[in-house]
């Protein structure tokens, strides 16, 4: 929220607030002159009305002075010839009615009574013809001819369907004049009947604007407090009006909106005037201030610009700037730091990271190319341990700050712009060049490095033995992303990796294809259900004799999705993937169900060998779940023989040394399998608590291939002196068992002997022996003597 915003949120309440009880207090103090306003106001008017309707009465009189002194209506009365009297002296005093009027379409009626309340003549203006007078005027006639007054005027009004004044005048026939009381018997009584009509408008407009009734009574209205008036209209005729609560409410209420309105206005006004003000001299500085440090930060300005303020805003202006001078000198320092890597002073990850992508960004957006070296040291781990880290340190150090003179030197002589140098991890590195197509920028710079390396890599005087494996990716072609260039080049460096070390390798579609095959395996591996895919076979282990002394549970693997796939691709993608539990387990157990079957073809003393995988014996479950597969399957544990990789004891943990102990403490046998494809130490063969040593097929190919049998009789001897038995893997010719046998070793193993069987065929392989012994080894065993000396 803004400086502004808040300003106006704590300012607007605090003076519409003010400016309300300012209203309130006009409120209460004119609410007394506006009621003693509308008070006389409502006087005049209903004085107004008064005044009207006394006019009208004033006109009624006239209306019959005028037509007494006419000579139609004295005519009319002295005519004795009634039917003349009625059609032509009627006539004529219709039409003087009628021109005495002053609105022809008023009402106005006139009537001649005689002593027995019997019309002499009735004529009113109005549409009907037949009009007669009505009872009310009767009713009033009566009166006048039974009290003693002469002549007077009356309203008939709320009673009657149509309100007029009524003068009434007794007249003597003769004279015309006022008759003597005592001759009142024997006058007319003449009646001017005149409907007033402007005082009916008045009094409806009164009663719609007040609300209330105007009522015409006897008497005047009592003093109270309320809004009303009562003027005279006659003698013992008054009209009264009081007005309803709700039209003063109403005038209250107007006054109330009308002030409250005024407020809010006023409200505003001021607030904008403050916000006006506060925004000039207090939030506009301070915005300013904020623009120039939000440009700083955004990159778009260096330093903060300096304004001419005096007071707080000035100096806390010139102290953000100081404070930002200090802070862009300690984050230079911090991103020196953070982004070199400290041990070779090149650039670490991070930056590499944000270079990288600017770099890629640009090129894609040139139509360029860049290339990504990822660079990996081979064998370093063994300098390191072997020389220890103070040697393998100075190694990096030396070897960074090659790699950098040759890439300087490179882009410099092809003209391409300077490359990017990075230590990504402990003995990876990456370079990043811009290149063009054909040029031989990238197979130089790789020939470089692959020469420092070539014998050795040499630091002090001395050489040790590493060498380098370097993976290219082209971008765009490769990826187009820095994380796809890095991955794509990663990948391309074990493929260099594992086509020998000391070499470079172009990151390919074949490569590509490699990767995804992994994937889709570590896919299958996650959703597969061990029962319906994997299979067992089991490869026959005979001792010199030729006798089947045991047999290894071998894994294989068929899905319907990646057809068949090999231990070779998917166990170290179990592996590394954290799924090798499921798959241990379930041979574990598969495994143990069949060695009954075993011991059935080969004897009691059938042993069945079970790999694992050398992670699974950092579990603490490992050795509950072989104790609870041996109890389920009613087997002897020195009927197992666990299998580890010679890899477990590059680093043995205390849970793994626990858990081997407790293996062998339960009664299982022990065997380190593929011995001789690692970097074992003759003090990690001493040290290793096995009861079987499984010589890898790599090493008795390579010992037999060299004719080193001493080497080969050491190693065997070696083994037994520790009580150890020893099993030749991988025996698929006659020479490589026979030289096996003269080297003293216990067991042979391979396609010699047999190929992997399901249960089933193993049964029929078995079968076969017992019809036809072990002839062909029969006879490497008995020639064993002239075999070996020819060795």
């Amino acid at each position: 929220m803004t400086l502004g915003k808040r300003a106006l949120i704590l300012i607007f309440p605090v003076v519409l607030a003010g400016y309300l009880l300012a209203a309130l207090s006009v409120h209460v103090a004119q609410s007394r002159s506006i009621r003693a306003l509308e008070h006389a106001k409502l006087s005049q008017r209903v004085e107004h009305a008064a005044a009207v309707f006394q006019n009208e009465v004033r006109r009624s009189k006239s209306f019959l002075n005028a037509l007494l002194n006419g000579n139609a209506l004295r005519q009319y009365v002295s005519e004795t010839d009634k039917k003349y009297r009625a059609n032509a002296l009627g006539v004529r005093l219709q039409e003087s009615v009628k021109s005495l009027s002053d609105d022809p379409a008023g009402f106005v009626s006139f009537a001649i009574l005689d002593a027995k309340l019997e019309a002499e003549y009735y004529f009113e203006n109005s549409w009907d013809p037949f009009a007669e007078i009505d009872r009310a005027q009767l009713d009033l006639a009566r009166q006048l001819i039974s009290g003693s007054r002469l002549g007077d005027w009356t309203y008939i009004g709320d009673a009657s369907d149509r309100p007029r004044i009524v003068y009434s005048q007794f007249v003597d026939p003769i004279t015309f004049g006022r008759p003597a009381p005592s001759n009142k018997a024997n006058a007319l009584l003449m009646q001017v009947a005149v409907q007033p009509d402007r005082f009916l408008r008045l009094r409806a407009a009164l009663e719609r604007e007040y609300g209330a009734d105007v009522i015409l009574q006897p008497w005047p209205l009592a003093a109270t407090d309320d809004l009303s008036a009562s003027v005279p209209l006659g003698p013992s005729f008054h009209a009264t009006l009081t007005a309803s609560d709700a039209h003063f409410d109403a005038l209250m209420l107007r006054q109330k909106v009308l002030l409250a309105l005024g407020a809010v206005a006023m409200s505003l006004f001021s607030i904008w005037l403050l916000i006006v003000l506060i925004r000039r001299f207090i939030t506009g500085p301070i915005a300013t201030l904020d623009a120039n440090v939000m440009a700083v930060m955004a990159g778009a300005r260096e330093e903060i610009a300096e304004v001419h303020e005096a007071g707080e805003i000035g100096r806390l202006t010139r102290n953000i700037g100081e404070l930002h001078r200090q802070s862009v000198q300690s984050l230079q320092l911090v991103q020196r730091s953070s982004w070199t890597d400290a041990l070779t002073g090149i650039s670490n990850r991070a930056h590499f990271n944000m270079l990288a992508a600017g770099a890629v960004q640009e090129a894609i957006a040139s139509g360029e190319k860049c290339s990504l070296l990822f660079i990996d040291i081979d064998n370093f781990k063994f300098v390191n341990d072997k020389h220890g880290h103070d040697v393998g340190d100075e190694l990096l150090k030396a070897l960074a700050a090659r790699i950098a003179h040759d890439v300087e030197a490179i882009t410099r002589k092809q003209g391409h712009q300077p490359a990017i140098l990075a230590r990504l991890s402990g003995d990876e590195f990456a370079v990043l060049m811009r290149s063009k197509a054909g040029d031989g920028t990238v197979q130089e710079l790789c020939a470089a490095i692959l020469a420092l390396f070539s014998g050795g890599f040499e630091l002090s005087g001395k050489r040790y033995p590493v060498t380098a494996s370097i993976g290219v990716a082209v971008c765009p072609e490769d990826a187009s992303t820095v994380a796809e260039l890095i991955s794509n080049a990663d990948a391309a460096m074990y493929q260099a990796k594992s086509a020998g070390k000391n070499r470079s390798a172009r990151f390919s579609r074949a490569l590509n294809d490699k990767r995804t095959r992994q994937r889709q395996i570590q896919e299958e591996l996650r959703s597969l259900d061990p029962d319906e895919q994997f299979r067992l076979v089991y490869m026959p282990i005979v001792n010199a004799r030729g006798e089947v002394t045991g047999c290894e549970a071998l894994l294989r693997w068929h899905s319907p999705v990646l057809g068949h796939v090999t231990p070779d691709e998917f166990v170290p993608i179990a592996e590394s993937s954290g799924l090798f539990t499921k798959i241990d387990w379930w041979v574990i157990d598969k495994a143990m169900s069949d060695c009954h079957h075993l011991k059935a073809l080969f004897g009691p003393d059938t042993v069945l060998a079970i790999n694992i995988s050398s992670a699974e014996l950092h579990s603490r479950s490992i050795s509950d779940y072989f104790s609870d597969c041996l109890a389920r399957h009613g087997l002897d544990p020195r009927s197992i023989d666990i299998e580890l990789t010679e890899t477990f004891a590059v680093k043995v943990s205390d849970q793994l040394r626990r858990n081997i102990e407790e293996l062998r403490r339960k009664g299982f046998r022990l065997s380190i399998d593929d011995f001789g494809a690692g970097y074992t130490s003759v003090e990690q063969i001493i040290d290793y608590p096995a009861d079987t040593i499984k010589l890898d097929r790599v090493l008795v190919s390579n010992l037999t291939a060299s004719q080193s049998l001493p080497v080969l009789r050491a190693v065997v001897a070696l083994c037994h002196a520790k009580d150890m038995a020893v099993v030749g893997e991988g025996v698929d010719t006659p020479e490589k068992l026979a030289m096996l046998t003269a080297a003293g070793c216990d067991r042979f193993q391979g396609y010699l002997i047999s190929k992997p069987h399901s249960l089933e065929d193993l049964a029929i392989w078995a079968l076969g022996r017992t019809m036809r012994p072990f002839e062909s080894s029969n006879e490497d065993v008995i020639a064993r003597p002239a075999i070996a000396r020819q060795v």
